[in-house]
């Protein structure tokens, strides 16, 4: 009788997973449900398609996709922030040991201009005042004399004198990307363009000789009646 009992058990289980290992093998057309089929079968939208569920013929209703006739390739939200919309910095260029730093440093000391547009120059040193200001001014001193509340508290110490040192437009802005000393880069909080906007600041106002974009003549009485006549 317990023999009869343990056949029974068995069959019963054989039987049993063969039901399972058969019912694991159905056709492919009839797979199971899911709950989050966007996550089970990803589709890439196409930017320029109008967009459709990856698992049904219903077209995406994203408003902002609807307003733009169904495209998904957006333009950048108002206050984006470009990357690199100066296009002058090279991530090539970086040094990579001390002396292709120390010799792309000498070389920079060669560049006595900035590369962007002379026609904004103006434009370009008036947003360098405000980024050195906001980001340098803390150490360097509103007046660039390396005593800047950081350095007053007692905090830091050793921040150079601009009007002290042999620099050009080229090696400000060498600095600002790579560092120096214990100043580290400001490539993080700088873009490019940005970076040589503050240097052309630097030269501009605290270099002795350094020309300074030429601003308009004040009016006189003298051409005031010649503009009449």
């Amino acid at each position: 009788m317990l023999k009869m009992k343990k056949n029974v058990l068995r069959i019963t289980a054989v039987l049993g997973l063969t039901t399972v290992l058969l019912n694991s093998c159905g056709p492919k057309e009839n797979t199971p449900l899911v709950y989050f089929p966007d996550m089970y079968f990803p589709v890439a939208y196409d930017p320029l398609m109008k967009a459709q569920d990856a698992y049904s013929d219903h077209e995406n209703e994203i408003p902002a996709f609807v307003k733009n006739n169904g495209a998904t390739g957006l333009s950048p939200v108002e206050g984006s922030v470009p990357q690199n919309k100066d296009g002058v910095f090279e991530e090539s260029l970086l040094p990579k040991t001390t002396d292709e730093y120390n010799a792309g440093y000498e070389a920079s000391k060669t560049v006595t201009s900035s590369p962007l547009n002379p026609a904004n120059a103006e434009k370009d040193i008036e947003r360098g005042k405000l980024l050195f200001e906001k980001t340098c001014a803390a150490c360097h001193g509103v007046g660039g004399d390396g005593q800047g509340p950081i350095v007053q508290s007692g905090a830091y110490s050793g921040v150079p004198n601009y009007a002290d040192r042999d620099i050009t437009v080229g090696s400000v802005h060498y600095v600002l990307t790579n560092g120096r000393n214990n100043m580290g880069s400001y490539a993080g909080q700088l873009n490019a363009g940005d970076r040589w906007r503050v240097a052309m600041y630097v030269m501009s106002a605290f270099k002795k000789g350094a020309a300074a974009p030429a601003a308009a003549a004040p009016a006189t009485t003298e051409t005031t009646t010649e503009t009449k006549k």
